[in-house]
């Protein structure tokens, strides 16, 4: 093998942002609030946003939009999670590095916040900005290890019945067609949805949200077909879960946004969509420029380490830099980092003024990182996302060089034909080299370990991946071997949503007057550790702070999940079942 050379209730809008944001829901159009760069701004409109982030850059953007002095501090690179990674001395002959990742990028349909924000991003010679770098995905495969696999075409555009039976009919066919399922467990599991769909608010908040998703789809009693598929793919591959931890509420939620989104229902565009190019050529850099040219100013390598608290308020942020230790004064604000960053920050002090921010302690984080595999020839896997059902470390992979309009060849040393950027999302799981949980692997064995799984379900009808096609291969730096603990460290985790997790999870503001929070696991709709989550958490922090100021500037957009009109009549009566202690109409087991 080639040698690595680098390594609510549908949330409450918070006091009085309903009805100001609802007046000017449409405000925001590209350019709508483009006050310019704000020179000397009085006392009152200075924003410390501690996170460079999604949620940071959001939270920058719509306040320098609306006239506020903002800087953000930023400890390694901004983007976050969502950047792209330069490889270190890779590139040569006046070729830039090759670009690696966290792991790749998937911007659903049913995303709405972050599109939202991609077309207020000017790019040159796209009418929509940002925006216009997405590009649909045709399908999907799923990759058995000795098994045939398949793949689902994306995009359909003919809308199911919803009535309930119909429902049931279509949508279990479909199910059973596409994954080459039972006939009858494809029609259980599209009642498992019915039973989802139908349920009233109540009953998602009172009764789902502390069910784990294997249980509510009896995974115990199903096939090795279904559990493979229904609950550990859709969960830990599909939206970064595990199916004996998510919540009914939360996978539910992403598979009624899956359901409704294939038929182009109030979604923003494809079901799957990825960039056009390495993230921060595409979408990052673009972003950071605009909002210099807002007047946003960025303090890199700066390192959040406490805040200053009295009278209720935050008076400052203390900072380490590369010129010691200072604090930071601001009017307000923003903690944009990631949640096990952000409780970090909660002091005896913050907890005295906020206590529900202890129960973050609460919460889940575990591992979902990225490694790509740099091809001397085009791997021709799939023209979208490939999921890996039988690897132990649940894989999913995407071919790049058939995305990009700027190909692989025109980066490092010229030989690289593609890359197959590959998402690690089980780490605690031995794998079938080393007989180790990736976590324990050193980063050649987990290098070598993901290959060994990606030929065992690609190679066992022909050569699809061969060993001479390997370049070289990228592990995201987040992860560091500890040789003497053997094991590895993660600068970024993810959050993993948990059974009754929502009751951890904290407002975006609360008692202290000018803090705000921004991150995904603040409380949002989309209810998932996403690029998504950040967004709107971002937004929804910022209306916030537009409360407090007393500005009368447009509130941020929000956007709201898709659910099924037609749906509604049962979800109303399901109210009133649930109210008398009643289980949903349809939640009867087959």
């Amino acid at each position: 093998m080639a040698e690595n050379r680098w390594v609510v209730s549908r949330r409450t809008m918070l006091r009085g942002t309903a009805a100001v944001g609802v007046s000017t829901a449409g405000a925001l159009t590209a350019g709508a609030l483009r006050p310019g760069p704000a020179s000397g701004a009085p006392h009152g409109r200075r924003v410390a946003v501690l996170g460079g982030g999604v949620a940071g850059l959001t939270a920058a953007h719509e306040l320098a939009e609306r006239g506020f002095q903002v800087t953000v501090y930023e400890r390694r690179a901004l983007g976050g999670k969502a950047r792209s990674i330069p490889v270190p001395g890779t590139g040569s002959g006046g070729r830039p590095d090759l670009p690696g990742e966290h792991g790749f990028r998937f911007f659903p349909g049913f995303y709405q916040h972050i599109p939202d924000t991609m077309r207020r991003i000017p790019f040159a010679g796209n009418a929509d900005g940002v925006w216009n770098n997405l590009i649909a995905m045709p399908e999907a495969r799923m990759s058995r290890r000795g098994g045939d696999d398949f793949r689902i075409p994306l995009g359909f555009r003919a809308k199911p019945d919803p009535t309930p039976d119909d429902f049931r009919e279509t949508v279990g066919a479909a199910l059973a067609t596409a994954l080459k399922m039972p006939a009858a467990e494809g029609l259980f599991f599209a009642n498992r949805l019915l039973v989802f769909n139908t349920s009233c608010d109540a009953r998602r908040y009172g009764q789902w949200e502390h069910l784990a998703w294997r249980d509510f789809v009896g995974a115990h009693r199903r096939s090795h077909e279904f559990r493979a598929l229904i609950s550990r793919t859709l969960t830990s591959i599909m939206v970064a879960a595990k199916d004996n931890l998510a919540s009914v509420r939360t996978i539910g939620n992403m598979g009624e946004q899956f359901l409704g989104n294939p038929f182009e229902v109030g979604n923003d565009g494809a079901l799957d969509r990825v960039l056009n190019g390495p993230t921060n050529a595409a979408w990052i850099e673009p972003w950071t420029a605009l909002l210099r040219e807002l007047g946003v100013e960025f303090a890199l390598g700066a390192e959040v380490r406490g805040l200053e608290v009295r009278d209720r308020r935050i008076t400052g942020a203390r900072i380490v830099d590369g010129s010691g230790s200072r604090t930071v004064e601001a009017d307000y604000f923003v903690v944009a980092l990631a949640a096990e960053q952000a409780r970090a920050l909660w002091s005896p002090d913050v907890l005295a003024v906020r206590p529900e921010l202890a129960a973050m302690d609460r919460l889940f984080v575990d591992w979902m990182t990225g490694i790509q595999f740099y091809l001397r020839r085009p791997a021709e896997i799939s023209k979208g996302h490939t999921a890996y059902i039988d690897a132990p470390w649940s894989l999913t992979s995407i071919s790049q060089n058939q995305l990009w309009t700027r190909k692989l060849a025109e980066f490092g040393d010229g030989t690289v034909q593609d890359c197959l950027s590959v998402d690690i999302s089980d780490w605690n799981t031995p794998g079938i080299l080393y007989g180790k949980t990736a976590k324990e692997c050193t980063h050649q064995e987990i290098a070598r370990e993901v290959w060994a799984q990606l030929q065992a379900h690609l190679n066992d009808r022909g050569e699809e991946l061969r060993d001479a096609d390997l370049h070289s291969w990228f592990l995201d730096p987040a992860i560091v071997w500890q040789s003497e603990q053997r094991r590895n460290t993660n600068a970024d985790p993810l959050l993993i949503n948990t059974a009754g997790s929502w009751a951890y999870r904290p407002e975006p503001h609360g008692d202290l007057e000018n803090l705000f929070l921004a991150g995904d696991y603040v409380r949002t709709n989309v209810d998932l550790a996403t690029m998504e989550g950040a967004n709107e958490s971002a937004r929804a922090a910022v209306n916030a702070l537009l409360d407090v100021a007393g500005s009368d500037a447009p509130r941020c957009r929000m956007y709201t999940l898709y659910r099924a009109a037609e749906l509604e009549p049962l979800r109303r009566m399901d109210a009133d079942r649930y109210a008398s202690g009643q289980p949903n109409l349809f939640d009867v087991q087959f």
